[in-house]
């Protein structure tokens, strides 16, 4: 190598130093002054302080016994339209057919699947009273779980206890 390329590598080597040492103290003054200027801004902005409550806001309220719990009722959002209600069924039968087929159905969740007589022999040998305490409050059995009026909490107790008769009809 000669002494003119040492010559040259060694000045483009100090002048990328003193580059790097501009564009870090540049840096670093950028920084200082933002931080001085850009926290005092950021917490009087109206949108930030609205997205820190809403994340900080507690996620439920708890209804306490003997108080107005009436501030805590669903209501439905702006702007949305009317709210449909699910057609209540006539009979066990109606009932069977729009509720409790969707797992009974199947025999999803553990359910016994209607109609399955050793399946439902053990059950139905416990008695209808524990059948409709079951359906009416929901169960968590060892290998399934009933949800309490088959997660349609809307129906009627004579109603569910009509499904309970019909699908142990189908089972006997």
């Amino acid at each position: 190598m000669s002494n003119q390329d040492s010559k040259f590598i060694n000045n483009f080597s100090l002048v990328l130093g003193i580059l790097v040492a501009i564009a870090i103290i540049l840096l670093a003054l950028a920084r200082s002054v933002a931080a001085r200027t850009q926290g005092v801004e950021i917490f009087d902005d109206p949108t930030y302080i609205a997205t820190v409550e809403s994340s900080t806001a507690p996620f439920a309220k708890e209804a306490i016994a003997g108080q107005d719990n009436s501030a805590m009722a669903i209501k439905a959002p702006a702007g949305a339209g009317p709210s449909v209600a699910l057609a209540v069924p006539k009979t066990g039968k109606d009932l069977f057919d729009s509720v409790c087929t969707s797992c009974h159905g199947a025999g999803i969740a553990g359910a016994p699947k209607a109609g399955d007589k050793s399946a439902w022999a053990a059950r139905i040998a416990e008695g209808k009273p524990t059948l409709y305490q079951h359906a009416l409050n929901g169960f968590q059995g060892k290998s399934g779980v009933m949800p309490a009026k088959g997660g349609r909490t809307d129906l009627p107790d004579d109603l569910v206890k009509q499904g309970v008769d019909y699908m142990v009809s189908l089972a006997q």
